[in-house]
């Protein structure tokens, strides 16, 4: 192979931004393969969510994603606010994250070095970035959900008194 072309492996991926299905465009994130294997595996939902603001960021120029839980406690979220502002970035949008049955789970809020709002591009990122965290959302929840019904299906089982076989003497 001569000097001046590179075999596939050494370039990076061209079209992590938009492919093209059908006739329409599905826009993916980078790393969004990784990060749904991630989910499947069961990586903590705090590091799966930074991986999605992560690879949120990296897409869109100049901007810093967060995810917000709704047990969160919102003086926390209005604090990270005053914090962004006082760093002067700008609120450059906020989404709610919904589960499959349309309940909020939580918002992935995006701040921006600049005064903008987003393209449609970059708004279907954020959205995709919504649905990523959606998803390891409710994965986290039905794990903990299942975890809680086995704990409480043993629980009887612990708190039975155990009859001692009498000793032969």
């Amino acid at each position: 192979m001569s000097e001046d072309r590179s075999s596939g492996r050494d370039r990076p991926n061209e079209h992590h931004g938009h492919s093209r299905t059908g006739d329409g465009v599905r826009f993916l994130l980078r790393g969004e393969e990784q990060i749904l294997q991630s989910i499947t595996v069961g990586v903590p939902l705090s590091e799966l969510l930074n991986r999605i603001c992560s690879a949120l960021d990296c897409e869109i120029v100049n901007v810093a994603s967060l995810v917000s839980l709704l047990d969160d406690d919102a003086t926390r979220f209005a604090a990270i606010a005053g914090n962004a502002k006082k760093f002067g970035l700008h609120k450059f949008c906020s989404i709610g994250i919904l589960a499959e049955n349309q309940e909020l789970l939580g918002t992935l809020e995006t701040y921006s070095c600049e005064p903008r709002h987003p393209s449609a591009e970059e708004l279907d990122l954020i959205e995709r970035a919504g649905c990523l965290a959606a998803i390891a959302i409710e994965r986290d929840n039905r794990t903990v959900g299942d975890v809680r019904a086995v704990t409480a299906e043993k629980r009887p089982v612990r708190n039975r008194v155990l009859e001692w076989p009498k000793t032969l003497n």
